[in-house]
């Protein structure tokens, strides 16, 4: 890190706003809301959905509630283009739900943006342009001036081809894109340029969307810069203002919520805050925010683990144990103090039938999203994954990778549930140790050395397959590839590591470390494996031998 930070960056001016009125405020409705994940999220994702997985998330977002749906880029891939024209011609969406497609001041990408809507029955049409110093500067080399009459002629582009979209109701749709890191007067200038194009009125409002596209200050200071433009925009009763926040800073919650106060109509997010970077918004927090404070949010997630479900499936992305309300460990209590008051205050709750809900350490009642209390200290039959993570790592030091613990977890419950009884940490090591540590067939380790050449880490491997002896040399960019390819050597069919962690021992285990290691086969199978030595190399090694002998 740099000595003196100042030398190399510079906070963000505060809008001056002396009169703000947003801290005197409180949230007593729910905004509109519109889910981004079909594009917002898709374009995050290292494999983007296809377009059945597209269509499976869509019809889940259609059942939480959202009645504005930003489904994609149609001009940006003929996945998107396809997905667009499935949603329209085998009618998916309903009546009443909004597609919003996002589409750049180009001609040719609105041509192929409106071509993608005909025939539906409402769309909303997303255009925006970067309009931040950095982006005029380093990606545009334009003036205000030019950056302004690219907004301008976009608009009049998509102005001008409405008439195509015979018999579907229209809503139009600006992003002065980085606005968080633009001059508010410049904000205010561009998107009343764009609003001479479109020409809103009360009765048919525009939505002018304000996105903070990199959090570069806190959130307090996006909420200045939206009730400024609030306050001082021209025809505010003919916009929609919409929030569009993102998590750089870690505070895109918080940012929403503030902006809302400020004076914003509208919340643009995706489920579980999926997105660029460190994330968008995420929509389940903001509206189980709402939710505890007594305020309908108008979504359902009253079924919250059904959600999660699709969610991952779609995207390949997991929800951490940790998120808000939505993950795994958030309504368990480990600490035993913590287990006391709640069990005290649900004790209470039962005593007063209809008294608003006031449980230590619990903000909402996990029922009303189906989940559950639990505890988690000790594990029998009932006991979830989560629960024998714990035990091992507090007992033993063994730290779980969470994919592994989703392996390790239902045979553990198998064994306890054989057993009809609680288990003790010590009884759930030995079972570890019998599944991975101690799996020695076919494959065991004699001996395995290495040397490292201009980047080139050679290997030979001396190895028993079912007691016979096995040896083979191999080569990669580090000791575990140069194993991989060794194998592929001795005509064992090809396999890839895909996961990898390892860390120490608790000192009771004398210095040994332990490696965990996922390999995939090249038919898709996925195993895991764990390997103990004093030397992490070698642990490494008898890690992939575990794995190995599992398949």
């Amino acid at each position: 890190m740099h000595p003196d930070p100042s030398k190399k960056y510079r906070a963000f001016p505060p809008v001056h706003l002396p009169d703000r009125q947003w801290p005197n405020r409180v949230l007593t409705a729910a905004p509109r809301w519109c889910s981004v994940d079909l594009r917002d999220g898709n374009q995050a994702l290292a494999v983007p959905m296809n377009v059945s997985q597209k269509l499976e998330l869509f019809q889940t977002l259609v059942k939480i509630g959202f009645k504005e749906i930003e489904v994609g880029f149609p001009s940006a891939s003929n996945t998107e283009f396809t997905f667009n024209r499935r949603l329209i011609e085998e009618k998916r969406a309903p009546d009443d739900v909004w597609l919003q497609v996002l589409v750049q001041a180009r001609e040719d990408l609105i041509e192929r943006t409106v071509e993608s809507l005909i025939g539906a029955k409402k769309v909303i049409i997303h255009m925006y342009n970067s309009t931040s110093p950095a982006q005029r500067r380093v990606v545009f080399g334009k003036s205000k001036d030019e950056i302004k009459a690219i907004a301008v002629n976009g608009a009049k582009m998509i102005k001008d081809r409405l008439h195509r979209l015979k018999g579907t109701e229209v809503m139009l749709q600006y992003s002065p894109e980085s606005f968080s890191m633009t001059e508010v007067e410049y904000a205010k200038e561009i998107s009343e340029a764009v609003m001479d194009v479109w020409q809103p009125t009360p009765q048919h409002k525009m939505i002018l969307n304000l996105p903070d596209t990199v959090e570069v200050a806190m959130p307090n200071v996006y909420a200045d810069q939206i009730e400024w433009i609030c306050k001082n925009i021209k025809h505010r009763d003919s916009l929609i203002i919409s929030l569009h926040t993102h998590n750089d800073r870690c505070t895109g919650v918080a940012a929403t919520e503030l902006g809302l106060l400020a004076g914003a109509d509208r919340v643009e997010g995706t489920l579980f805050g999926n997105g660029e970077r460190t994330g968008n918004l995420d929509l389940v927090t903001v509206a189980l925010n709402l939710y505890m404070h007594g305020i309908h949010p108008k979504l359902d997630f009253s079924n919250l683990a059904a959600i999660i479900d699709v969610y991952e499936r779609s995207t390949g992305m997991t929800v951490p144990p940790r998120q808000p309300y939505a993950g795994e460990l958030v309504f368990t209590a480990f600490s035993g103090s913590h287990q006391d008051a709640i069990k005290k205050g649900l004790a209470e709750r039962e005593k007063i039938p209809g008294a608003h809900w006031d449980v230590p350490y619990l903000t909402i009642d996990p029922a009303d999203i189906g989940r559950e209390y639990r505890e988690v200290i000790r594990v029998n039959s009932q006991s979830g994954k989560g629960g024998v993570a714990y035990l091992l790592e507090s007992e033993f030091g063994i730290e779980l990778p969470k994919d592994m613990q989703r392996e390790f977890g239902p045979i553990a419950n198998d064994a306890v549930d054989k057993l009809g009884r609680e288990v003790s940490g010590a009884e759930l090591k030995a079972m570890f140790w019998q599944e991975y540590v101690e799996r020695i067939t076919p494959w065991s380790l004699k001996g395995f050395e290495t040397e490292s050449k201009n980047g080139v880490v050679k290997c030979r491997a001396q190895l028993l397959r079912n007691g016979q002896a096995v040896e083979f040399k191999g080569e990669g960019n580090g000791p575990l590839a140069a194993l991989v390819h060794g194998f592929t050597t001795a005509g064992v069919p090809r396999f890839e590591i895909t996961n990898y962690s390892e860390h120490a021992l608790s000192s009771g285990e004398t210095a040994a470390a332990i490696s965990y290691i996922q390999i995939k086969t090249a038919d898709g199978q996925t195993r895991w494996g764990a390997g103990v030595d004093t030397n992490i190399e070698l642990a490494s090694v008898r890690a992939v031998l575990s794995a190995l002998n599992r398949l």
